[in-house]
């Protein structure tokens, strides 16, 4: 004879069938406290930070593929001098693909402003605001190739996904703006990493970053997917999100507090709700023509990324906590392994007079005060060529350089070695970079934690120091 089935019952049953139901009426009135309070405070609603903050919002200037420092921020005299000569020191055990001889830059380097500080003919525009940048010259990372390194760079690990940097500085401080998402990236990358490089991944939902558009879309074209609903009226959409909400809050008074569930009901409050606010904060249209030609957009060589630099500005200054801007195309935009001059040429042209635009406009706004700008790849280049007038992969000794929100304006930090291979001075890995970011927005990065799989996460992992002495 078969025996009978028996069906497993769940917590919540066995409370409800026990003691005349008083453990689970005990259960439901906890849960519906919790609940309560996960559902109807905005998650995305602004936080104080733990202590005095320099900056309120990030915008990071992202130069897809590496370029070479040594041909931008860090001038090498010595390489210059020894152009064709063998690299005098012992190079990395382990590299991304070989490399011969010394090759010098084909670019000078001119000093400017009050402060004196070097700047190559790439980026004759941006030199203009050399007193504003704080060069870091002693970034290093760990990964010599493209997908690793921009995961650490973004998420700080190569090897596990991770949240991103974006997420952890909107789980920390929320928006604000209730109806924009407080992580844009426009046009990002869809290649080594992709999506991971803005993903949430265990933090909540609403820490994911938005995209606008991809790399391989132009500006112009790119939008937020759907936000259009060209089928149904608002006023029907409304009605629908009101019943979705009301069988939402229904399955969470059965199962107690759910975050992938509340992050769902969360962003489809504020998908309805960026309908008419995305549109408008996208439309660059409405800006000057002065503001325009500032930017570069009334040139085709720098249209595109200019457009992306004014929306960007427009997003700060509508609460947006976190922006990514990035510059790339699907050859790796930076990637000059052969052709380095064509290639920087190219790319400095298209990004020199948007990025020195966006400065100015900033700092006359007022902005730029309490908003941390940063620029740089995911690795430098090597001062040994490869293809014969290239560069490969670097990522023992780079430079990023940030601006405002608290950073020390007009300084280089840290050097690289004589040739720019290693980072060798006062030096600075990704780790201290995003401990040092954190801290100018009042974030401790040993305390913005979150609990997942038995440990506490959080964005510098078991490392990082804040460089101080970059801080004003």
């Amino acid at each position: 004879m078969t025996p009978p089935l028996i069906t497993p019952i769940t917590r919540r049953s066995l409370l409800q069938r026990t003691a005349a139901g008083f453990g689970y009426l005990a259960l439901q009135s906890l849960l519906a406290r919790q609940q309560a309070h996960a559902v109807e405070e905005n998650p995305l609603a602004p936080k104080a930070p733990p202590f005095a903050a320099k900056a309120k919002r990030v915008v990071f200037i992202f130069m897809k593929g590496g370029p070479s420092h040594v041909d931008t921020f860090d001038p090498k005299p010595l390489l210059q001098r020894d152009d064709g000569k063998p690299y005098p020191f012992k190079q990395p055990r382990v590299q991304f693909a070989e490399t011969g001889k010394l090759l010098k830059s084909p670019w000078s380097f001119q000093q400017y402003g009050q402060s004196g500080l070097p700047v190559s003919e790439l980026f004759p525009h941006v030199a203009q605001h050399v007193d504003d940048l704080c060069i870091v010259r002693s970034l290093h990372g760990t990964n010599p190739a493209h997908g690793g390194a921009c995961l650490k760079l973004h998420t700080g690990s190569d090897t596990q996904v991770r949240p991103s940097m974006g997420s952890w500085v909107l789980y920390g401080l929320g928006s604000e703006n209730e109806n924009l998402p407080g992580f844009l990236t426009i046009c990002p990358t869809l290649a080594h990493g992709g999506v991971n490089n803005w993903g949430a991944a265990f933090l909540p939902a609403y820490c994911q970053g938005t995209p606008i558009g991809n790399a391989s879309i132009p500006s112009d074209k790119a939008m937020v997917r759907h936000i259009h609903n060209v089928s149904i009226s608002s006023a029907v959409q409304r009605k629908q999100l009101d019943f979705l909400a009301k069988v939402n809050r229904e399955q969470l008074a059965l199962i107690g507090p759910d975050l992938a569930l509340e992050g769902r009901i969360n962003s489809f409050e504020l998908a309805y709700r960026m309908q008419s606010t995305m549109p408008e904060a996208q439309d660059v249209n409405s800006e000057s023509e002065a503001t325009k030609q500032l930017y570069g957009m009334d040139q085709p060589v720098t249209a595109n990324f200019g457009r992306q630099c004014i929306m960007a500005r427009r997003f700060l200054e509508r609460g947006v906590r976190f922006v990514q801007v990035t510059h790339s195309d699907g050859e790796v935009q930076w990637d000059q392994h052969s052709a380095l001059y064509k290639g920087h040429t190219k790319n400095a042209a298209e990004v020199d007079k948007p990025i020195a635009g966006f400065l100015t406009d900033l700092k006359s706004r007022g902005l730029l005060e309490d908003t941390l700008v940063l620029w740089g790849g995911e690795f430098g280049r090597t001062p040994t060529a490869q293809g014969g007038d290239g560069r490969d992969h670097n990522p023992h000794g780079f430079t990023m350089w940030m601006a405002g929100g608290g950073v020390k304006p007009g300084i280089a930090y840290g050097a690289t070695d004589d040739y720019g291979y290693f980072a060798q001075e006062d030096k600075v890995h990704i780790h201290d970079l995003h401990a040092t970011i954190l801290h100018l927005l009042g974030l401790n990065h040993e305390k913005l934690t979150y609990r997942y799989a038995g440990r506490d996460f959080r964005l510098t992992d078991v490392e990082g120091r804040v460089v101080k002495e970059i801080i004003a």
